[in-house]
């Protein structure tokens, strides 16, 4: 400041930790306000949570880019905070806390009693009237809060305890996790059924199969890697050594050591075990993973990584999980296909591995998008990895990645054109799984189709018109996938420049006026610099940048469409929200583009906002008004659980009818709308796969006698039946009537031969006259 002459910044205070949460404030499937996003311009705000030296503070940035404090307080550090989402209730589960909520569950370094030691409770404030309504005592300290609407789950150093969201009663324990040396003690991953938890030990009989390809795996670097490792760990070892003497490490026991002694205590644990449990089914009490167990709640159970788990989280939809280990070169997506019987009967396929880089870092956040094509891992270093992914795996190209919806596993194209047969034919030849290295062979397999049709149609067994088991083997090959984009954050905003306009609560907006395609400034590693660990968190949401740098125009509603991704924020722990608006294109080194042409992404910062909070401010604290976004969201979100429970919501008038809630088809409705449902029938006019007009009829027209009554077409005459590839007849509709005169159609014109598609399972001339007229799905 010296050199540079600038006045000193005003003093800010220390954030320990940000993340940004989820809760009934942005949940899209639940609030009624952002229902139908597509047709009113509604988007949800992000919900923003900094935790300080001295408090905490909750902010939300809707969609207009003005920043909104909603809460903020002192009363010493806070380990971890979630604001819980109003629970899922039922006609025979009531809400104790209804008139509480939003809460607010806290764990502060003083719990609510003052006697405990410091971080082993878990306080439950009530946002509406600022009373804490409930407090969960521990013996040990507590790492982390993760909750949904089913429970909230506490973690502690080698267990996890959940808590029914209505009653906050104790519902299942686990005490077999396998700690971790790194920033996250006890790393679990929570979707809205299933939680995933780092398990100490392989049980052969509840292994699912799949999970990890292991080290066989030959990816574009294994040669270099493997040489390296042997001067690697000596290089570690003189690392420790020196910044042990050099004081910026604590001088206590190294990693190395830590593991090494709860190895030499329990002998039979193994790192990098993953066992997922539905929260539902789960027996009360202890969850046991052993052989004696039987496997009543546990949905897979497979090896993930060879070093201890350090960071794991579910996709939105919860169907896809990504792990990282403790070294943080590799991340592993997979894919969980459960099974009702059993967990050793479920699948885990080992879809991707997202490759990072050769030197290490420990994993502190990982991100989705919403539509699961893209995602984040930021590591202690202060970086966040861009990864493109596709949730049924395979290589991300042009044709997944550069349309703003998501497309199918396969082209109509590829469907219609035989492909399947030639990838089988090559695939065979060259062995087993292909090697995920593009390149390897000049056949077109070296192309990896979308998703490896090879194995793909091996078990999606088409040819006998079975859709196949996909827990069955093979296995989906393994993609290794490189970042598009590495965000590293500024340690200031020198780039930016303050907007013009109206402060709100002190936080403002400011644009970037740096052009989108120059290349940033290197900036210094945070991590380097500082000599201690940087955390960021990131989300991936629309854009906000747009409205802050065109304050005089109106948002148009079809304005966020015109980005295929949505921005990337990252709040770093200096308190500053950079928007990041990421472009992907086509490599530009390809010497022509097409479908299965790689992508390369330009990233750029376009906004940002500054949400540290100084000394001075006021806290803002609860009881707070009706019309507080927290709680309006609550509300919005409790009457919509009313309803779907079929249960008449406090403070409505009159009783509700069971028909009328929105889950029902009970059928007492009025005569007119049952005269409305066959509108509401989708038709496919043809059989699948598409195929161009040229390359075969799709219709036929047929002429019937007219005979003295009416015919009524039954499910047993040829017109209604449906034909896979191998001409099974399957009758689709189920009519209760005479059957039709079969000799009383005839073709006119006797129609032409249609062209004779390659893998077609039988001779032309037994096609003939076999057709689908109607193909009905409700």
């Amino acid at each position: 400041q010296a050199y540079s002459g600038t006045p000193p910044a005003e003093e800010k205070e220390k954030i320990i930790w940000v993340r940004f949460e989820n809760a009934d404030l942005n949940d899209t499937s639940r609030n009624m306000e952002f229902h139908e996003i597509h047709s009113t311009g509604n988007e949800p705000p992000l919900l923003l949570m900094i935790g300080y030296s001295d408090g905490m503070q909750v902010w939300s940035i809707p969609i207009s880019g003005e920043a909104q404090e909603l809460f903020s307080v002192r009363h010493g550090p806070v380990r971890a905070a979630r604001i819980l989402p109003a629970p899922q209730i039922s006609a025979q589960k009531c809400d104790n806390f209804s008139e509480k909520r939003p809460l607010l569950g806290v764990c502060k370094s003083i719990g609510s009693s003052g006697t405990s030691p410091p971080y082993c409770c878990v306080d439950l404030y009530s946002l509406r009237t600022g009373e804490m309504v409930k407090s969960i005592q521990f013996k040990t300290p507590i790492y982390d809060l993760h909750c949904n609407k089913r429970i909230l789950v506490v973690v502690l150093q080698e267990k996890i305890a959940a808590f029914d969201s209505c009653t906050f009663t104790k519902k299942f324990f686990v005490t077999s996790c396998y700690p971790c040396p790194g920033p996250n003690m006890n790393p679990i991953a929570l979707g809205s059924r299933w939680l995933a938890y780092a398990e100490n030990k392989l049980i052969r009989c509840h292994q699912s199969r799949g999970g990890a390809c292991g080290d066989n795996i030959q990816s574009y670097t294994a040669t270099v890697i493997s040489a390296a490792k042997t001067i690697k760990t000596g290089l570690t070892m003189v690392g420790k050594v020196v910044t042990q003497l050099t004081g910026t490490l604590p001088s206590g026991a190294t990693e190395e050591e830590i593991l090494a002694h709860s190895n030499i205590r329990r002998s039979p644990l193994v790192p990098g075990i993953i066992t997922i449990i539905d929260t539902e089914t789960v027996a009360e009490g202890q969850v046991l993973v052993s052989e004696d167990s039987d496997s009543d709640g546990i949905v897979a159970h497979f090896p993930a990584h060879e070093k201890p788990i350090c960071c794991m989280a579910f996709n939105p939809s919860g169907m896809l999980l990504v792990t990282t280990d403790t070294l943080g070169h590799d991340f592993h997506v997979f894919q969980i296909l459960t099974h009702p019987w059993s967990s050793s009967q479920s699948a885990v396929h080992h879809l991707y591995t997202l490759h990072r880089g050769e030197t290490e870092a420990k994993v502190q956040d990982i991100s989705f998008s919403h539509d699961c094509r893209w995602v984040v891992v930021s590591t202690l270093r202060g970086t966040s990895h861009v990864f493109p992914i596709n949730p049924y795996g395979g290589q991300p190209c042009v044709r997944t990645h550069m349309s703003p919806r998501v497309v199918n596993r396969m082209s109509r194209f590829q469907k219609s054109a035989g492909l399947e047969e030639i990838e089988q034919e090559l695939t065979s030849k060259q062995g087993g799984r292909c090697s995920p290295v593009p390149g390897l062979s000049s056949s077109p397999s070296g192309s990896p189709l979308h998703g490896k049709l090879n194995s793909q149609d091996t078990y999606n067994n088409f040819t006998n018109n079975n859709p196949g088991n996909p827990r069955l083997l093979p296995l989906p090959s393994l993609t290794v996938v490189l970042p598009l984009a590495q965000i590293k954050q500024p340690m200031t905003l020198g780039t930016i420049t303050k907007r013009t306009g109206p402060y709100l609560f002190g936080a403002g907006c400011f644009s970037i006026k740096a052009p989108c395609k120059s290349k940033p400034a290197p900036q210094i590693s945070p991590s380097k610099s500082v000599g201690g660990e940087f955390c960021v968190a990131a989300v991936f949401g629309s854009s906000r940048s747009w409205f802050a740098n065109n304050p005089g125009l109106k948002r148009e509603k079809d304005q966020s469409k015109q980005f295929v991704v949505e921005s990337l924020y990252i709040i770093s722990c200096y308190g500053s929200l950079v928007e990041h608006v990421l472009e992907p294109r086509p490599l530009s080194t390809a010497p022509k583009i097409s479908d299965d042409t790689p992508l390369e992404m330009l990233t750029c910062p376009r906004a940002s906002w500054t949400l540290v909070r100084t000394p001075q401010w006021n806290e803002l604290q609860p009881p707070f008004n009706a019309n507080h976004p927290l709680l309006l969201a609550a509300d919005a979100v409790q009457y919509y659980q009313y309803l779907l429970a079929g249960l008449v919501p406090p403070g409505s008038p009159g009783p509700i009818t069971r028909h009328e809630s929105y889950d029902s088809l009970a059928s007492d409705h009025s005569g007119q709308e049952d005269e409305e449902w066959l509108s509401q029938v989708e038709i496919v006019t043809h059989t699948g796969p598409h195929r161009r007009l040229w390359m075969g009829p799709q219709f036929q027209f047929k002429t019937i006698h007219p005979s003295g009554q009416t015919t009524v077409i039954s499910s047993s005459s040829s017109v209604l039946q449906s034909h896979g590839p191998s001409d099974t007849p399957q009758p689709l509709l189920d009519f209760d009537t005479d059957d039709l005169d079969l000799n009383s159609l005839r073709i006119q014109p006797v129609r032409s031969e249609p062209v004779s598609m390659p893998g077609s399972s039988r001779p032309v001339s037994d096609r003939r006259g076999v057709s689908t007229v109607i193909d009905a799905t409700s």
